[in-house]
């Protein structure tokens, strides 16, 4: 019975550390809870939603569109806020991973979504190699890696796109920054949970350098190859890449590579 219970839960006794932004740790909570791991909220940003009247234009605009991308489930919702959403006839909806496509079929909207879960594997997808001379929109945050517009112009495609929400920096809670600390004394049973390089950079600057040279001692779980290189860069050592953003995915690698 003991060693069915140690398969139930492979990460007993680990502490999950969620950079989601406020508000949005539910997933990784319940996949965490599932695996027998604690999670940490860490949050740095807050998403808020764009709704102004340029805002809404865009979005009109991009709508009608031949092709359109959508990047996150924040940016299905932000459009939503702003107005109903139904493909047109013969229009193709892609969406960057499956959280995204998921979040467009609870609207009754059929979405594409590659398999390797990212704007490389978006750009990858036959359906936005050929398409010079059509109207492709991109539905996403403010800022961001931009990799999508002008790849998509490269090939000859009319680009615009829609900003939805942004994200807005907001400091750590001092109750997570304590449990942070406590958390640090024992770096061996602990794993980041990473989806956003930008919320990665977030935590480092708003941590005493004490912190950081503790921070960099835990694991990495990357949604993404470009995200392992980023913990790279930011000196992590011990790295996983799942095999996308969804939560029981990153739980999953954590456990085949750090249990």
């Amino acid at each position: 019975m003991h060693a069915r219970r140690h398969a139930a839960l492979p990460l007993q006794g680990w502490t999950l550390l969620s950079l989601r932004p406020r508000g949005q740790h539910g997933g990784l909570r319940a996949a965490a809870a599932r695996s027998g791991a604690r999670l940490l909220a860490l949050s740095t940003q807050t998403i808020e939603l764009i709704g102004n009247a340029s805002a809404r234009a865009a979005l009109r605009q991009a709508l009608k569109a031949h092709v359109l991308l959508f990047t996150s489930p924040n940016a299905v919702r932000g459009a939503k806020s702003m107005q109903a959403l139904s493909p047109r006839r013969q229009q193709r909806v892609l969406a960057v991973g499956s959280g995204t496509r998921s979040a467009l079929g609870r609207l009754g909207i059929e979405a594409q979504a590659p398999a390797q879960m990212d704007s490389e594997g978006l750009l990858g997808m036959p359906g936005l190699v050929e398409i010079a001379g059509l109207r492709v929109s991109v539905v996403t945050g403010v800022g961001g890696r931009d990799l999508l517009a002008p790849t998509l112009r490269q090939r000859g495609a009319e680009v615009t796109r829609a900003d939805t929400y942004r994200r807005v920096p907001v400091a750590l809670a001092a109750r997570a920054q304590a449990s942070l600390a406590a958390t640090l004394a024992t770096p061996e049973r602990v794993v980041i949970a990473l989806s956003s390089a930008e919320a990665l950079a977030g935590l480092l600057a708003q941590l005493p350098a004490g912190q950081r040279h503790a921070l960099i001692r835990i694991a990495v779980v990357a949604a993404s190859p470009r995200l392992a290189r980023s913990a790279a860069d930011a000196g992590f050592h011990r790295i996983a890449i799942a095999a996308s953003a969804r939560p029981a995915a990153l739980l999953r690698a954590a456990a085949d590579a750090f249990v």
